[in-house]
């Protein structure tokens, strides 16, 4: 969608179930192996009892939605607050929305974002600007 065709309000959403080797590939992609991630019986002492995902894995889900839906393909990514509220276990299914918020000059639109496991527990809120992809030039 272009800068002209978005309003306020404006939401899409995308949903994954978070596996065992997404945690594993992603560790490996950003190269983060805190045992929090990768290690159950390291894990099983901690604070959660158990494994869990990265918190920016459950935050790139917002990149999804902006790369594929809302704007969608050919949007840039400006700026990406997050707050972590909520542990995401291996097996939850998150549902990343984003929301419209505000156009902005200069081409820019803010959008705000949530994630929520399956039981409603929110997980990760925050802002985002993008730029949304120009219409093509006669």
């Amino acid at each position: 969608m272009y800068y002209d065709e978005l309003n306020p309000g404006d939401s899409a959403s995308f949903e994954k179930t978070i596996s065992e080797s997404d945690v594993y590939g992603f560790a490996g992609i950003i190269g983060d192996f805190n045992p929090a991630h990768v290690n159950q019986r390291y894990a099983e002492q901690t604070r959660f009892g158990q494994r869990i995902a990265h918190g920016m894995l459950s935050g790139s889900l917002f990149s999804t939605v902006f790369g594929t839906q809302l704007p969608g393909p050919g949007a840039i990514y400006l700026s990406q607050s997050l707050n972590f509220l909520a542990p995401v276990l291996l097996g939850d299914t998150i549902c990343a929305t984003v929301t419209v918020a505000e156009k902005l000059e200069k081409g820019r639109v803010r959008f705000e974002c949530t994630a929520t496991k399956q039981d409603g527990t929110v997980v990760v809120t925050g802002e985002a600007v993008l730029l949304p992809p120009k219409p093509p030039t006669a």
